[in-house]
C-alpha cells in the first residue's frame, strides 16, 4: 500500500480526535472555566452539528479548488482553531473554534478518503479508503482516553497543543511528499439530498443517528457517571475508556464478521436490539461491583461500532449507483447523532442524574430496531426510477 495513504489515515486520526477528546475531561474544563459539566459537554455537540451540516456544503464550494492545496488550507484552519482552544478562557470563543476547527475537520476527512483514492490502482482504493476509515474510527474511540492521560497529567488545554502540534507534523508531510491533485466532479447537494425521499433509504439512515443519539447520551458524560458510581481514581478512569477503546475497536471487526456469517438484516437487527439491552445492562451492573460492571461496559462498546459494516453494506445494497453520496450522508447522520445525544445526555443530567443516562439512551437506542423493521418492510426503488428522482432534483 502506498505510505502516503497511511499519511492521510494519520491526519484523519487527528481530526477524529478531536471530537471527543473532551469527553474524559469534562470536570477538568468545567472547573477552570466555571461552568457545568452539561455545558461543557455542548463542545461535543457543537463540533458534531456543525461538521454534519458544514461538510457537503463547504465540499461543494470549494469542489473547483486543487485538492492538496485545499488540503493544506484546510489543515491550517484546523491547526489555528486548536490553537485557539489552548489559549483561550471564553466560552463562546471556544464555542465558535470548536465550530472552525469542524468545518475545516469535515473537509480534510472527505480529502483524505478521495485522495487516498486517486494515490492508488483500482484495484486497491477499497483497502486505501478502509485505511483512512479505520484511522477515523480508531480516532474516536481512542481520542477520549488519550485526552484524559495528557489532561490529566498537564491540563486540560494540554491535548489541544498536541492536537495543534500533529496536524503542523501532518501539513509537512502532506506538503512534501504528496502530489498535486486535479478535483474530482462533485454530486450537487440538492441532487445528494433527494435520495432521502425514499422510504427506505432515509430509515436506513436514521437506523446509525438513532444509535448513536443513545450511544452518546452515556457515553458523552460517562466519565461523571462511573466517577459518581464508583468514585475511582483519575488513573483508573483512564485505563476504563482505554478498555471502552480497545473493545469499540475489536466490535468493528467482529462487526464485519457477523454481517457475512447472518447476512445484512439479520445483523442490523441483533446488533441494534443487544445494544439497546447492552445499555441496561450497564445500568443494572454499575449497582454492583465495579469488576462485574467493567465486562458489560466492553460488551455495550463493542456493538457500538459492530454495526457499522452491516449499514455501510445495507446502503451499497440500496443505492449501488450513488453509494458515495449515501456513505457522506451516513457520516452526517453519525455526527448529527453525536450531536443529539450530547444534548439529550446533558438535558438529562441537568433534570434528572446522570444515574439516568443508561437507560434513557438505551430506550432511544430501541428506536432504531423499530426503524430498521420499518426500512426492511419497505418497498426497493429500481436503479432507474432513482434516477429520475436524481435527475429532477437537479
Amino acid at each position: 500500500m502506498n505510505f502516503r495513504v497511511y499519511m492521510l489515515a494519520i491526519a484523519a486520526f487527528v481530526v477524529g480526535m478531536v471530537e471527543l477528546i473532551v469527553g474524559g475531561i469534562l470536570n477538568l474544563i468545567a472547573e477552570d472555566l466555571n461552568i457545568s459539566v452539561s455545558s461543557a459537554g455542548q463542545f461535543i455537540t457543537i463540533f458534531s452539528v456543525t461538521f454534519a451540516i458544514s461538510g457537503p456544503i463547504l465540499v461543494n464550494l470549494t469542489a473547483k479548488l486543487e485538492r492538496k492545496k485545499l488540503y493544506l488550507y484546510m489543515l491550517a484552519v484546523f491547526l489555528i482553531s486548536n490553537v485557539m482552544v489552548a489559549l483561550t478562557s471564553s466560552y463562546a470563543a471556544i464555542v465558535a473554534a470548536r465550530a472552525l476547527a469542524a468545518m475545516s475537520g469535515s473537509v480534510i476527512v472527505v480529502l483524505s478518503v478521495s485522495m487516498a483514492a486517486a494515490m492508488v490502482p483500482e484495484s486497491h482504493k477499497g483497502r486505501a479508503i478502509g485505511i483512512i476509515y479505520m484511522g477515523i474510527s480508531g480516532s474516536l474511540v481512542l481520542g477520549v482516553p488519550v485526552g484524559m492521560m495528557i489532561g490529566n497529567a498537564f491540563g486540560w488545554r494540554a491535548p489541544f497543543i498536541v492536537i495543534a502540534v500533529l496536524t503542523l507534523l501532518s501539513m509537512g508531510g502532506v506538503a512534501l511528499f504528496t502530489k498535486r491533485t486535479a478535483p474530482s466532479p462533485v454530486v450537487p447537494l440538492r441532487r445528494q439530498l433527494a435520495s432521502l425521499k425514499d422510504s427506505k433509504i432515509i430509515s436506513a439512515q436514521l437506523i446509525g443517528l438513532l444509535l448513536l443519539t443513545g450511544h452518546l447520551t452515556l457515553y458523552g458524560y460517562l466519565q461523571p457517571f462511573v466517577d459518581a458510581t464508583f468514585q475511582i481514581s483519575p488513573q483508573m478512569m483512564s485505563a476504563v475508556y482505554f478498555l471502552f477503546g480497545i473493545a469499540a475497536v475489536l466490535g468493528g471487526g467482529a462487526g464485519g464478521w457477523i454481517s457475512d456469517r447472518l447476512g445484512t438484516k439479520r445483523a442490523i437487527l441483533g446488533i441494534t436490539a443487544s445494544f439497546s439491552v447492552s445499555m441496561f445492562l450497564v445500568l443494572v451492573t454499575s449497582q454492583t461491583a465495579f469488576w462485574l460492571f467493567l465486562p458489560f461496559m466492553m460488551l455495550w462498546s463493542g456493538l457500538s461500532w459492530s454495526i457499522a459494516p452491516a449499514m455501510q453494506t445495507y446502503l451499497l445494497q440500496l443505492a449501488p449507483d450513488h453509494a458515495e453520496t449515501q456513505f457522506s450522508l451516513n457520516s452526517s447522520m453519525t455526527h448529527l447523532g453525536i450531536a443529539a445525544g450530547s444534548i439529550i445526555g446533558g438535558a438529562v443530567m441537568d433534570h434528572g442524574s446522570v444515574s439516568d443516562n443508561p437507560w434513557v439512551g438505551g430506550l432511544i437506542a430501541s428506536l432504531a430496531f423499530g426503524m430498521a423493521l420499518f426500512s426492511f418492510s419497505r418497498r426497493t426503488k429500481p436503479a432507474a426510477e432513482r434516477e429520475m428522482a436524481a435527475a429532477a432534483a437537479k
